[in-house]
């Protein structure tokens, strides 16, 4: 396993960021949408071919937005307004939200510890490992909690959690996780973490969330993200207890979608507000885990390369089941966004990285 990051893929993302940061001309507020263009435009007849020929099943909707213009828009299953699932790209939306609490003042900062927003719980499997997990263990999925979706035989799996009513109790009662002989341990991986993937986690964050703003966490995002960007139609998933799942299953239009994406490429700026703090954004998307050699983590944003040597095309990126993926392309001043139903069927991730890698890159940045 490479013991290092990546700074060729930081380097080149973080100054992207740094030069829209500076670029003359202002964007367009993100409220009102990007203005519509026609559905299929030159540089994107292989795509509108591909799809035709139903190279990729399931398929929901592709929308491209570049220089704050639509660039590409199709939809293959519903239409712009329909609600897309795109499951655990929730997650991504919840960093946003941490953010947001950050500026306001009701978290003071990533290592805040999460336990004392329960104080009043009995938690199984005391242990100071546990009462040290921070805010930013959770955003980066390295809490030591026993806690990985990948691992169906993981005490924390989140297929377990939805089978009990009390989420947060689920969460905060798991174990502290071990570290056989062919896994990583933090001291041992790049950035000092040891990434897990953990639904439970995110949906305690998000319960941090709504203890420190003293709302709801689904109202919070309302009026800090979604009135601001005049997403008005959202549907959350919400545990027995009626709390917002945070983890995953919000669904949003494939436009409304890339609103958030598009505030995410512009560093938290909407029109001539700053909604969010730039430098939390430049953090948020930024590598503080690694996951395998061509894949990091930054605050629950996904980064990676989809480009090639000659054509770099660097990303983060929003990630759910099904194959739904929703990207920010900083050296393409581009947004995408790809919904698919293709859920839980063997390579859906690969279908749609082969929908980015191939078409809309070369589309992009053609050679």
């Amino acid at each position: 396993m490479r013991r290092h990051p990546l700074p060729t893929f930081r380097n080149r993302f973080l100054l992207a960021m740094l030069s829209l940061a500076t670029a003359c001309a202002p964007r367009a507020a993100l409220a009102d949408g990007p203005p519509a263009a026609t559905p299929s435009l030159a540089p994107f007849a292989a795509l509108d071919r591909a799809i035709d020929a139903g190279e990729f099943p399931k398929l929901g909707s592709v929308l491209v937005v570049r220089h704050g213009a639509v660039v590409y828009e199709r939809y293959v299953d519903g239409d712009a307004t329909t609600l897309r699932d795109t499951r655990s790209a929730t997650k991504s939306i919840t960093g946003l939200l941490v953010g947001a609490a950050l500026a306001d003042g009701a978290l003071a900062g990533v290592e805040q510890r999460v336990l004392p927003y329960f104080a009043g719980r009995t938690i199984a499997h005391p242990d100071p490992r546990k009462e040290a997990i921070t805010v930013e263990d959770l955003l980066t999925m390295s809490s030591i909690l026993e806690c990985d979706d990948w691992n169906d035989f993981s005490r924390g799996n989140e297929e377990r959690m939805y089978l009990i009513e009390d989420w947060v109790g689920f969460a905060l009662d798991l174990p502290v996780r071990g570290f056989p002989s062919w896994a990583t341990r933090p001291e041992d991986s790049p950035h000092g973490r040891s990434f897990s993937y953990c639904t439970a986690g995110v949906f305690l964050l998000g319960q941090v969330l709504a203890q420190a703003t003293g709302v709801p966490v689904d109202e919070y995002a309302r009026r800090r993200l979604f009135d601001p960007l005049g997403i008005e139609r959202v549907e959350w998933v919400r545990s027995p207890l009626g709390l917002a799942q945070t983890g995953g299953g919000l669904r949003l239009t494939t436009p409304d979608l890339a609103k958030v994406a598009r505030l995410a490429l512009d560093r938290g700026r909407l029109g001539d507000r700053q909604l969010l703090p730039a430098a939390w954004l430049e953090r948020s998307l930024a590598p503080h885990a690694t996951i395998d050699d061509e894949t990091e983590y930054g605050y629950l944003w996904w980064l990676r390369d989809f480009g090639s040597p000659e054509r770099p095309a660097p990303a983060a990126y929003m990630s759910g089941n099904g194959g739904n993926k929703v990207l920010v392309f900083p050296t393409l001043d581009a947004v995408a966004v790809v919904t698919s139903t293709n859920y839980n069927q063997r390579g859906m991730h690969q279908v749609t990285d082969r929908l980015v890698h191939d078409f809309l890159v070369r589309a992009l940045a053609p050679e």
